[in-house]
């Protein structure tokens, strides 16, 4: 278990928990109407298929990243989180490279299993995770906005076991573009704090996640009150941490307020699967939350 443990810390899980909740999210999104269910249904015999096979793909994805990042980051780590398997010597740069190359390849032959489409969506993940690790996490606009484009993707790829629902349904990848971006945006802060209006941006980008899912609320929920208490829920998660770090935007708040945000993708996504599928449904993913703060308390999560 010790010899494991370096690279199951390198994966980050309770993370990958958030990432699977996406596909939840889409599959929702997938089966919301008769006519896109019956299509699933037809091609896969059970749905349920379909939705395990994305499940392996988004979890490759997400670790696949995680660890190229590790690499990417594994000179600055020595200064600034000499805490980590690699900086401590516990995984190697070429050990972490392997398993990262394995797991993005997984992700990919797993998606494969579904759709054509599917293939394209976790290649264009992987493709934008890998620029963000070397290229856009230095970016200051540009950078959140790749990191979104990838969860917006994820979010995509669970609709992908319905390519007609894919079609119709896709624009809902900018709510968690915009919330994701707000998380990469304020998570520069992490180590040695950050700008109050860096934070005020985040605020923006969270509250128009917010408006967006009100919106779907407004317009696709047969049962309303329910759906409020979701989104409120997902607000008071996310918003209290970040509210803290504007008022005293020392490098703790802010990395409370990432880890909150990060954390909170799984309420978002509940809350899309309350709309889309029912409020019970909803309730069943939100129940990944304990699971994934669990991992959390061993586990680093940014």
């Amino acid at each position: 278990m010790k010899r494991i443990s370096p690279y199951i810390r390198l994966m980050r899980p309770a993370n990958i928990i958030t990432a699977i909740a996406d596909i939840l999210a889409g599959t929702a999104v997938a089966v919301a109407a008769p006519r896109l269910r019956d299509e699933m249904w037809e091609r896969y015999h059970h749905a349920h298929i379909a939705v395990l096979w994305l499940i392996v793909a988004t979890a490759g994805l997400y670790a696949g990243s995680i660890v190229f990042n590790d690499i990417f980051d594994s000179r600055l780590d020595q200064l600034e989180r000499p805490e980590r398997p690699i900086p401590r010597g516990d995984v190697s740069v070429r050990q972490a490279t392997i398993l990262a190359v394995c797991l993005l390849f997984i992700a990919i032959l797993a998606a494969g299993q579904v759709a054509g489409v599917s293939v394209g969506l976790a290649c264009s993940i992987a493709i934008l995770a890998l620029v963000y690790n070397a290229w856009g996490k230095h970016q200051q606009i540009l950078g959140p906005l790749n990191m979104g484009l990838c969860r917006g993707g994820n979010l995509l790829l669970g609709i992908s076991c319905s390519p007609r629902a894919l079609a119709a349904w896709w624009f809902i990848s900018l709510v968690p573009i915009c919330y994701v971006s707000a998380i990469t945006m304020i998570s520069r802060g992490e180590v040695h704090g950050t700008h109050r209006s860096v934070l005020w941006v985040g605020l923006g980008l969270y509250t128009a996640a917010v408006i967006g899912l009100l919106w779907l609320a407004i317009v696709l929920a047969t049962a309303i009150l329910p759906i409020l208490l979701f989104i409120s829920l997902f607000s008071y998660y996310v918003y209290r941490p970040l509210v803290r770090a504007l008022h005293e935007r020392e490098a703790q708040y802010v990395r409370q307020a990432v880890k909150a945000g990060v954390l909170g993708i799984i309420l978002l996504d509940a809350t899309r699967v309350a709309i889309f599928a029912g409020w019970p449904y909803g309730i069943m993913v939100a129940l990944l939350l304990p699971a994934s703060q669990q991992m959390a308390y061993y586990f680093s999560v940014t």
